[in-house]
């Protein structure tokens, strides 16, 4: 029986194609470069349109290091990933994306951060060879998300990163139907050790990601992790009902006063009427989110249906 550990490598998968093939064979150079290490590479298709789980599956029939698992449609891309992520069985597990945005070749300096005891070991992107503006707009995000959050967050963490098998056992013991597992990391604690990267466009395919998925993706940290909005609109609410009560009643003592000089007016009544409805269908937006985070969790459906599993 092998006494080699085990590197346990998680990748989720839709519509990849052009990338499923060139990501399997980059892995698997440098991890068998690294000698001391055994390791399995395990795909999760969320219900693929294209050939990617037929790649996949000529993957695994080649080589019993590569596992599969294919969902029964498509559960988003929180959901997917997580429960991929569950499945490793490795003293460590990678989590990976597909569209090869996660250099394969940091695999050596994930491990040997790990080797000196770290159980967690990210690696956030410093640059990003996307459009200038789209990186200015996730870094943002992410700063806006650490500054108000409840749990120290990094900025410019994906979840590309190398977990202990100690670390993965106590997410798998979190009852979460919808995990926002870049704040899970953190809540658990841990020493944890920080590569910095550069991320590569994707250079084939078109990407999963979309305005909604990426909204998804930030409300789920928003809400998972802070009730600073929530507090925000209520002390919001309780200033301005305050001046809202100060300019009427300064208003009304004005007119009686000066009855003949100052006239009714429609402008300040409609602006006044759509500034307040403004506010609060803003903030009756917010807590809506936060409701129906509530509702994702109290329905505890579970994070995947599989079709199929390969090499397991």
């Amino acid at each position: 029986m092998s006494t080699r550990k085990k590197i346990s490598i998680v990748t989720p998968c839709f519509n990849e194609e052009a990338n499923v093939e060139e990501l399997y064979a980059r892995v698997k150079k440098e991890i068998e470069a690294l000698k001391a290490y055994d390791y399995e590479h395990i795909f999760i298709d969320n219900a693929s349109k294209d050939r990617t789980v037929e790649l996949l599956r000529g993957l695994a029939a080649r080589d019993p290091r590569v596992k599969v698992i294919v969902n029964s449609r498509n559960f988003g891309h929180i959901r997917s990933p997580y429960y991929g992520f569950l499945q490793a069985t490795g003293d460590a597990v990678m989590l990976m994306v597909a569209d090869l945005q996660d250099p394969p070749e940091l695999i050596p300096k994930f491990v040997a951060e790990w080797e000196k005891g770290f159980k967690v070991v990210i690696g956030v992107k410093d640059h990003s060879e996307e459009t200038a503006g789209m990186f200015a707009m996730r870094s943002l995000y992410y700063r806006i998300v650490a500054s108000i959050a409840d749990v120290e967050l990094k900025k410019n963490y994906t979840g590309f990163g190398l977990y202990d098998a100690q670390v993965v056992d106590v997410l798998r013991k979190i009852d979460d139907p919808y995990p926002y597992f870049r704040g899970l990391v953190f809540e658990v604690g841990f020493d944890k050790a920080v590569i910095t990267y550069t991320q590569p466009v994707r250079k084939r395919g078109i990407s999963a990601n979309n305005f909604y998925t990426l909204y998804d993706m930030a409300m789920l940290g928003i809400t998972s992790y802070s009730k600073v909005p929530l507090r925000l609109a209520t002390m919001f609410g309780f200033v301005m009902s305050i001046l809202s009560f100060l300019v009427s009643g300064g208003y009304f003592v004005a007119k009686l006063m000066y009855w003949d000089s100052i006239p009714f007016g429609f402008a300040p009544l409609l602006i006044g009427v759509f500034f307040f409805g403004s506010v609060q269908l803003f903030f009756i937006g917010l807590i809506g989110e936060y409701i129906g985070f509530i509702h994702t969790q109290v329905l505890k459906r579970p994070l995947v249906v599989e079709r199929e599993r390969i090499n397991f």
